[in-house]
């Protein structure tokens, strides 16, 4: 058993993989949202953990990794039924970020990101609705990709907001991340993104110092594929953009967990309780407008990156916030943050966070998003760019 010295896990336990599969000799963290058979699914919450039976069967991305031959070590922590994006959680304690433990770990996926930057596991399994793997991997100086939606199978995890809800996976060096990229059955190789595109308006909601620090990747990457053309993403302002992901969101997440929430009260920490209630505001007016704006959005980005361009652009806007912040800190965080995340949501696309720099200490993240099944491509130009800058 590992010695969890980063409050990454709920529980430590070992699950072989399949001799001989690809990803023999590794061994992953389950973020405790997904299914494993005899265990609680405890989603964060004690009140779910307490309402919930023990899984009968392995969710689908487990048992993928299971199959390619990982070992499995435990479940880690999330944010509360996967509802906020620091990694705080009022019951169980906030992760370790080993990166710069003064900080937040990122969530919803924390446990997995932490158990991943401390080295107690090679692969986190963690997901993806508004951020909740490309903010993590930012925050902890490791690798993250969030995959294009509905390309892998989530069967026997928990539902968020289904129509943005994807796995996704954390690794401390690339050649990892393509393991597991491949043994979900993604492409990890082929030709590059043809341009990169430079969306002024999300490299605006970053801080000054942390542009400074990802300037040197974007450098390297500019180097393979020509300079970045800059572009107005959101012509209607990134804050509509949010409004529509944050509607859209809300309103699936309280038809995934209205009825529960309603029945049994939880305990909810600071922030979730606020968001599961302002969900339950929603009109159904109110939801269709958003949606109407989600599906220009998504007409946009398909339309701006059909000839094989990505966007790149600072995983968030800073690094991570202290450990002491007070909620209200942490919130305006979370919603700047968002302003940068949600395209990839809203369009369903990949992204691919790479550790850039450093900011007062705190890792900060590049990213690149590309067009729906273009994480190949993705991982491609990365791969060349962060070689050549050895």
């Amino acid at each position: 058993m590992i010695s969890d010295n980063v409050n990454a896990f709920v529980e430590t336990f070992e699950v072989s993989g399949a001799a001989g599969g690809p990803l023999a000799g590794l061994t992953f963290a389950a973020k405790d949202l997904y299914d494993v058979a005899g265990h609680v699914t405890g989603c964060g919450n004690p009140e779910w953990a307490r309402t919930h039976a023990a899984a009968t069967g392995n969710a689908a991305p487990v048992a993928t990794l299971l199959g390619a031959g990982a070992t499995l070590v435990g479940k880690t922590h999330t944010d509360e039924l996967a509802y906020s994006l620091m990694g705080a959680n009022a019951h169980y304690g906030t992760p370790v970020n080993s990166a710069d433990p003064r900080r937040m770990p990122g969530g919803s996926s924390s446990g997995s990101a932490a158990a991943v930057a401390a080295g107690l596991a090679d692969i986190g399994l963690g997901s993806d609705t508004g951020g909740s793997v490309r903010l993590p991997a930012a925050f902890c100086g490791i690798w993250g990709i969030r995959p294009t939606h509905g390309r892998v199978s989530i069967d026997g995890t928990m539902p968020l907001a289904p129509s943005f809800d994807t796995v996704g996976w954390f690794a401390r060096d690339l050649a990892t991340l393509a393991r597991a990229t491949a043994a979900f059955g993604l492409p990890v190789e082929g030709d590059r993104p043809t341009r990169l595109l430079l969306p002024v308006d999300v490299w605006a909601c970053a801080e000054e110092i942390t542009v400074a620090a990802v300037v040197p990747l974007l450098a390297r990457l500019e180097a393979v594929t020509g300079p970045a053309v800059p572009i107005i993403l959101a012509p209607e302002g990134l804050p509509a953009w949010f409004d529509a992901f944050r509607v859209c969101q809300a309103a699936e997440a309280w038809q995934s967990h209205g009825e529960w929430i309603s029945t049994h009260e939880p305990g909810f920490g600071p922030g979730i309780s606020d968001r599961f209630r302002i969900a339950s505001e929603i009109t159904p007016e109110g939801w269709e407008a958003a949606r109407a704006m989600r599906q220009r959005v998504t007409q946009r980005l398909t339309r701006i990156l059909a000839d094989g361009a990505a966007l790149v652009f600072p995983t968030g806007p800073g690094p991570a916030p202290m450990r002491n912040a007070d909620e209200p800190t942490l919130n305006a965080y979370r919603n700047r943050a968002l302003q940068m995340l949600c395209p990839s949501g809203l369009g369903g696309l990949p992204q691919l966070s790479i550790p850039a720099g450093v900011v007062d200490g705190g890792p900060v993240g590049l990213s690149l998003a590309g067009a729906r099944d273009s994480e190949g491509r993705l991982i491609a130009l990365a791969e060349i760019a962060t070689r050549t800058g050895r």
